[in-house]
């Protein structure tokens, strides 16, 4: 009736070969977070930073574009919000961190 059970030989051995040092062990999910944090977490603060820099630095008359893919004319800034102006005499409020990019000027008569 053992066929149905493995037997455990070399349990011992097995066990003094496990035994090493145990920095030498956590070097790797170690390693990995390091990965982690450079691959991932620190470009996405630099992109965080650069987007409030920008948001920061918006102007009335600037030309932006927003993250819903609205082009316009800031004509009013608030803290918190500002007046987009898309066409000639239609106005929309939207929030500052909804700009995605400031646009070079003159670009909305070119589209």
């Amino acid at each position: 009736m053992s066929f149905f059970i493995a037997d455990a030989l070399a349990q011992e051995a097995g066990a003094a070969a496990q035994q090493g040092d145990p920095l030498l062990s956590l070097l790797f999910p170690i390693g990995l977070i390091v990965l982690l944090y450079f691959l991932m977490i620190r470009p996405q603060v630099k992109r965080q930073k650069e987007h409030k820099k920008m948001v920061d630095a918006l102007a009335k008359g600037d030309e932006v574009a927003t993250i819903g893919g609205l082009l316009g004319r800031i004509t009013d800034l608030g803290e918190n919000f500002l007046m987009l102006e898309i066409a000639e005499g239609v106005s929309v409020k939207v929030r500052r961190n909804a700009v995605e990019s400031v646009l070079p000027k003159g670009s909305l008569k070119e589209l």
